[in-house]
């Protein structure tokens, strides 16, 4: 379970107003994206941008998005916050895109071999 501080919700949706909330905060369709969430907060709290920084990059990558014809529905709203995170990591030197790649590449592959319903894991032929 993704544990989110409420303070930090609350900055981030102050500074980001798109995110989606209810009376209690920031709402979630899938533990990933609390998790993708979750590390955006960590990544500012260490100073690796400013809210009007990730707001202009999360905003370029939604209308990216749109301009390919994404209907804007709000259901894929997490999936342009993290194209919006992976990129700004490697902006910032964090790691690259063929890093990025090459684990992207190994969860689809260990999410492949995995059975529903079953924690999806990591191991080194995923990188084969």
């Amino acid at each position: 379970m993704t544990t989110i501080n409420p303070t930090a919700a609350k900055r981030a949706t102050q500074a980001i107003p798109s995110i989606p909330c209810d009376a209690e905060g920031p709402v979630f369709r899938e533990p990933w994206e609390a998790q993708a969430f979750a590390m955006t907060l960590a990544l500012y709290d260490r100073g690796l941008f400013a809210w009007p920084e990730w707001a202009a990059i999360l905003g370029d990558e939604i209308k990216k998005a749109q301009a390919a014809g994404d209907p804007d529905t709000g259901e894929t709203y997490y999936r342009h916050w993290l194209n919006a995170l992976e990129r700004i990591v490697a902006e910032k030197g964090v790691t690259d895109a063929k890093t990025l790649a090459r684990y992207h590449d190994a969860w689809d592959h260990a999410a492949d071999r995995t059975p529903h319903g079953k924690p999806i894991e990591l191991k080194p032929e995923d990188f084969e």
